[in-house]
């Protein structure tokens, strides 16, 4: 139990200290909103009226005062769950923005993610278990070399090869302009046609992390006692594969499943913009791009929260399945 209470105190702790990162650091970009739109309003070599840019403030509600009042205020504002009014995207609330945003978002990183950690976690332990042999050389070294390939590099290649030269698969956005847009096999198969590429963009690099370290685990759990006892007794090679080895070395990887489910924002920021795929990661663009505060406070916030909850919960999955780390914390 004790584990279990130390682990949420971490979290709250953890969430405090995000919160308050959150504030800071959007405020720490030189540039004023306000500024900025009136600015695109009458020209970039045109004088400012200083009454625009105040109309502006009030209008989209730019919070004025110390830093430390605003901090207050904005604290005040999350305990009651109003985020504000989108600088860019004005009167849209952010909440709203989000809604229409994440669920895009959502569909594309979990099942990249869980189609990733499947695969590479089977490649991972078969790699481990004929270890030295052909398969075993071409993941360490093949697999290491594509890894360092950036996401934004192979979307470009694929949007290249797939939808310009072959015209097999659309350009970009996340549906046809001439969708009914109403639920039915037609709007959904438009919609994974058009999440083809970049869900791609994201598989041909994603479970080359599990794989690696699936391996690199199984290697090691395939040296200790009970899976040489295992064996000793003459079990199926893959009772002791699956059932000693690979049980205990997936472990790690369940922790790092969580961190990649809760950083919704990771590697999908360049890959919606590239593909203009209707998600968090090119709303986010948007919002730093426009010094929209609202929008990008709440973006990073949600992302963190995110990230905490799922790594609360792999903490948990993994003090269940594994005794041991709870015994750690006494």
């Amino acid at each position: 139990m004790l584990y279990f209470i130390r682990r949420i105190l971490f979290f709250l702790l953890t969430l405090w200290a995000a919160v308050t990162l959150n504030f800071i650091i959007p405020r720490l970009e030189p540039g004023d909103p306000a500024e900025d739109i009136v600015r695109k309003l009458v020209g970039q070599n045109k004088a400012i009226d200083p009454a625009q840019v105040h109309a502006i403030r009030l209008m989209l509600g730019i919070p004025g005062g110390n830093i430390f009042q605003q901090y207050i205020d904005y604290l005040g504002t999350l305990v009651h769950g109003q985020f504000g009014i989108s600088y860019t995207y004005f009167p849209y609330s952010v909440t709203s923005l989000i809604g229409q945003s994440i669920l895009w978002t959502l569909g594309l990183v979990l099942t990249t993610n869980i189609i990733g950690f499947i695969i590479g976690n089977i490649l991972g332990a078969f790699a481990a278990w004929k270890r030295n042999g052909t398969f075993d050389s071409f993941v360490s070294v093949g697999l290491n070399f594509v890894g360092t390939l950036p996401y934004m590099w192979i979307a470009l290649i694929l949007l290249f090869v797939f939808a310009f030269q072959l015209q097999w698969l659309p350009i970009s956005g996340g549906f046809s302009e001439t969708s009914t847009r109403q639920l039915s096999w037609d709007y959904a198969w438009d919609i994974v046609v058009h999440a083809t590429l970049p869900a791609l963009s994201l598989l041909i690099t994603g479970p080359i992390g599990w794989i690696m370290g699936m391996r690199n685990n199984m290697v090691q759990t395939l040296r200790e006692d009970y899976t040489r006892l295992a064996i000793a007794k003459g079990l199926k090679p893959w009772k002791v594969a699956l059932l000693y080895s690979a049980r205990n070395a997936i472990l790690p990887n369940v922790t790092g499943l969580a961190m990649s489910l809760g950083g919704i924002l990771g590697g999908v920021v360049l890959v919606e913009s590239v593909f203009d795929y209707p998600g968090m990661g090119r709303l986010f663009f948007d919002a730093v791009g426009n010094r929209d505060y609202p929008l990008m406070q709440t973006i990073f916030l949600f992302s963190v929260v995110a990230v905490l909850l799922a790594n609360l919960l792999a903490d948990f999955v993994v003090g269940l399945l594994d005794p041991r780390v709870r015994k750690g914390e006494h």
